[in-house]
Parts: structure tokens; sequence; C-alpha cells
């Protein structure tokens, strides 16, 4: 007898949890479910399925907080899961920091942020702690800024960043008097997240958890004039050229604050792609609401050619991440999107120029990331950290001036917001633009010299996505028990670095044990493979470096183009990719 989907799930359960519900409307839609589960009729099988679906686990707390898609059951994303996470969070703060804890709280625009958020204030609030609430949605680095200016002892931001529009995530900081070390004002990493966890496994129904209609207080809007003005004072000066800038907000949050902060440094053409400039949860124009995604700066792109930019700037939904587009003869439209390896290897070059004058600072990026940060930090006498893949783990480098990581992540200004900040790095690279305009130059042209001094260094991901993420677990045994290439492109593998067995951060330590492997070449090429973080997704990060001498960049950058074809080929063969 076959196992179907109505074994899988409890009808006791799923009353109980609909009698925990504070939310009509996943009541009502489990509640429907139930019935249809219960019937003989056409729907029957697909709510047996849906419901298995929603109680088949419990979305876990992690470093990344929790993040999921909206609706009813424990594997959802809705309020009794928020409830109970504000709970154990609150719980974990009075535990470790003790009565009139602090949590500042923000949300951006998505499907049920706002009520999520102020569930939030009310568990904090009747906890006994100290809840202060945004009074309208923000972007993730306005957050992440007013923790640390607030000095309170955690953050919590509700929002799913780039996923589509039917997920949302919760996402935890901690500072204050809940940390002590460089970390403060970061996101979690171990051992804080199983805590935190456990305090929330720890929590009771909802119905129990205190939730009082007010008491909690709002951010001074204060704050975010002192963002914008300090993301202002991060750019260092003003714009010595004008440059033409054509921005979308990606259906996002962060449109209206980037626009504000450009103007404050002078940049004031600044032409706004209005069909996504204005927060939608529904992001109607995109496919995927993420800047990395093929199509997504199409309008963008579109717009720019249209009023003859010298920018294109691309904030995700949240604007915790940057990506931008640069003129170029040669590519189709003439165009370019940069890679975040290459917005990385500019904007630390300018930040490693800055920091050079005072003679120390430490450049950041993951272990996924381009190694040519770390020959930049070296030209310019600075230390250079690897960090494990995330801003929870960059933003905690002591000394760190800067930090990147190629998923188009960027921390320009790390003693005020600890994270990946898109709107501060778009005004550097603003900032940038303009200073090699006034010199006659591109940021092309910068690359291009980066390369001579360098090598160049191309860099281009190959990812397998999975229904059944055992496929993962599975290839990742065989690439280790001898299924791993012999060659790349013809070039023998030298040396294997298993990252469970840890690998060294650039300055004699050894970073924590985390699931990858590393395959480095004779010719210099270097694949990373490891599981996505946040999708069902297996990924290699692929780069190549080519001395340039006397060579023409362009030519060597078509060369490094065409060999990272054939190493992501030779990796489709071992890891079963169709082409």
């Amino acid at each position: 007898m076959t196992r179907g989907p109505v074994d899988v799930y409890d009808d006791a359960a799923v009353n109980a949890w609909i009698q925990d519900d504070p939310d009509p409307v996943t009541r009502a839609e489990l509640t429907e479910l139930l019935a249809a589960a219960r019937s003989h009729g056409e729907q029957c099988d697909a709510a047996q399925a849906a419901l298995a679906d929603a109680f088949s686990g419990t979305l876990t707390f992690g470093t990344a907080g929790l993040r999921g898609r909206l609706g009813g059951g424990p594997n959802r994303m809705n309020r009794v899961v928020v409830i109970r996470a504000a709970a154990g969070l609150s719980a974990y703060l009075k535990n470790r920091v003790g009565e009139g804890f602090s949590v500042v709280i923000g949300y951006d625009a998505r499907h049920n942020s706002e009520q999520f958020a102020r569930d939030t204030a009310a568990v904090v609030t009747g906890a006994g702690g100290r809840a202060i609430l945004f009074e309208s949605y923000c972007p993730t680095p306005v957050l992440a800024f007013a923790l640390r200016r607030l000095e309170a002892d955690a953050g919590v931001m509700v929002t799913a960043s780039h996923n589509p529009p039917q997920d949302n995530g919760y996402k935890v900081y901690l500072g204050g008097l809940a940390v002590t070390d460089s970390g403060q004002g970061a996101q979690i990493v171990p051992p804080y997240d199983t805590q935190i966890a456990e305090a929330i496994d720890a929590v009771g129904p909802v119905a129990s958890v205190p939730r009082p209609q007010a008491g909690w207080e709002t951010v001074d809007p204060a704050i975010r004039e002192e963002y914008i003005e300090r993301a202002a004072q991060a750019a260092r000066m003003k714009a010595p050229a004008p440059v033409r800038i054509v921005l979308t907000a990606m259906h996002g949050v962060g449109g209206a604050t980037c626009r504000e902060v450009l103007a404050r440094v002078g940049f004031t053409d600044v032409v706004e792609v209005t069909e996504q400039f204005e927060p939608d949860p529904d992001f109607p124009t995109v496919a995927f609401p993420n800047p990395e995604e093929p199509g997504a700066l199409d309008l963008a792109l579109d717009k720019a050619r249209e009023v003859e930019a010298d920018l294109v700037i691309a904030n995700d939904p949240d604007a915790d991440r940057c990506s931008a587009a640069v003129p170029d003869a040669d590519a189709p439209g003439g165009w370019r999107q940069l890679t975040g390896d290459e917005v990385g290897a500019l904007l630390g070059e300018q930040a490693a120029e800055l920091a050079a004058f005072a003679g120390n600072g430490v450049l950041a990026c993951s272990v996924v990331s381009s190694r040519l940060l770390r020959r930049i930090a070296q030209s310019h006498g600075l230390g250079f950290r690897r960090t494990l893949t995330g801003f929870k783990w960059i933003s905690r480098e002591p000394g760190l001036v800067f930090g990147y990581e190629e998923a188009l992540g960027y921390c320009v200004d790390p003693a005020a917001v600890r994270d990946k900040d898109g709107i501060s790095a778009s005004v550097r690279l603003a900032v940038l633009t303009s200073v090699l305009k006034q010199q006659g130059r591109t940021l092309q042209d910068l690359l291009d010299r980066l390369a001579r001094e360098h090598g160049l260094h191309a860099t281009s991901p190959l990812s397998m996505r999975v229904e059944d993420l055992g496929i993962i677990t599975a290839t990742m045994e065989r690439l280790r028990e001898g299924g791993a290439p012999a060659k790349l492109a013809g070039s023998p593998i030298t040396k294997t670095v298993d990252l469970l067995d840890g690998v060294s951060d650039g300055n004699g330590g050894t970073l924590p044990p985390t699931n990858g492997l590393v395959w480095l070449t004779a010719s210099d090429d270097r694949v990373v493979v490891r599981p996505s973080g946040t999708e069902p997704k297996l990924k290699c990060y692929c780069e190549v470096i080519l001395p340039v001498g006397e060579t023409p960049v362009a030519e060597v950058r078509a060369a490094a183009t065409e060999r990272l074809e054939t190493i992501k080929a030779d990796l489709r063969g071992v890891l079963g990719i169709a082409a």
C-alpha cells in the first residue's frame, strides 16, 4: 500500500493550530484545506498535499533568522510562527541582559510585514522589554543603523529581501548589552542562533504569550535623517563631475532614501524607473525581484539607453544589496551589468585608497568571492581576511574598512552599519563614477587598470536547482568520495580543500567548518562548490585568473570568459546538469 499525502499530516495537529492562530486569514485557509482534505472531491489530493507540506516540519530559526512561504502551519511564515519567535527572542534577551532589554523593529513593504512587526513589538512589550518600532517601512540598512545608534540589545527586520512575493522572513541582529565583541550590531552567528532557537522551542501556545495592544515606542524620524546624513558622509566627497544615474528600487523600500542620499552628495540628475520605484509587494514587472536574475534590470537598461545615462543603480527590495550597469559599446544593447565581484573590486580599490592615508585597515570578503580583493589589500599595505559566506561573518572582522560578497552585498561604513548596505554602496559607486569622469575615465577603465596590475580575475556562477534536498547531500558526498573531476578546462586539479576541515582566513587563523569544496587547478583556476543557504540549489563559484602583460585587456577578458564557459561545461558533466 502506497503512503499518500493523507498519511503525513495529523488532523489533530491542524485543528490545534487553527485554535491557536490569531490570524483570521490563515485560520480560514487551513479550515478550508482541512474540509477539502476530508472530502472525496476534486480538491482532496491537492488539499492533502498542501496540508502535508505546511505541517511536514517547522521553519528552522538559524543565523539568517526565519524565511519561508506565507501561509498557515508551522512550515510557513505566519503570525503564530512570528509570535513564537518574538517570545523566544525576548526570553533569550531577558536571560542574557535582564529586565528592560531593548529591541528595535523594522519591516519592509511585503505582505504581512507590518503585522509581523507589530506582533513583535507587542510580544517584546508583554515580556517586559522596551520595543522601538519604525512607524513605516524602512530599508534593512536603516534598521541596522538604528540598532547601533540607539544601542539596542537586538534588532528585528521583517523582510524576505529579494525572494518571490509569496515569501517573508525575520532577521535578527544583536547589539547593546547582548554582545560585546566586534559583532555588535551584526546578524547572529553560532551559538546565538541555537540558543535563541531553544528559547523559541520552549514557548507554549500563542494564547499564553502576553501581547498588549500598546506600550511600545516608535523610532524617532530623526534616525532616518541621521542615516541619510551618515551615508552621505560615507561618500567622503561631493560629486566632482555631473553624472546621470538611472535608479530602480525593484518595487522595494529603498528608492526614496537612496535618491535622497544621492542628492545630498550632489547627484541631482537621477532618473527613476517609475514602474519599479514605489513599493509593491507583488513585484509586478519582474519574474524575481533579484537584481542578479536575468531580465530584472531590463526596464532600467531601457531607460538608460533612452536618457543616455552614465550609470545604472539597482537596489533589491529591502535595499541591502546594490547592482550596477555601465555603458559598453561591445555589449548587447550597449550596456553591461557588472558582476558582484567587479563592483567589489571597484569599491575595494576605492576603500583601500582612502584607508591607505590612515595606514591601517582590513578588507574582507567571503570564501566564494574573487581572490582579487586580497591582491588589492596587499598592494595598499592593508590587512585582508577571508570569511565564511554571509555578512554575519564579514561584518565581524576587527578593523574592517570594507567587506563584500559576490552576491551584490557591500559594507562600506562598518562603524555605522554592520551589514551589507545597498544605499551607501550605491552612493560610493556614484562618487567613483564622478571622480573618474572628471579624469576622462570610466569604471571599466579602472577595472582594466586593476587587471593589468593584478591579473584579470573573471568569475561566473553555475547553479543546480533541485526539488529534493537529498540530491544535494548525495552529490556533495559523491564529490568527496572520488567523484570530483581530475581536470577543469584541461588543467589538472592540483589541490582540493574540504571546507568541513576548515580553511585559512588569510591571516594565520582557520575558519569554522562549513559544507563546501574548493578545487584549484595548475592554471590557477578555482571552483568552490557549496549548497545554497537560502534556496534548494547546489552552487558553483568559478574563477579564472589570466595575466595581461602587453595584451589588450579586452582580448584577455574574452579568453577568460571562454575559459569560464569551458569550466562550467565540465562541471555540468560532473554534476549531471543539462546544458
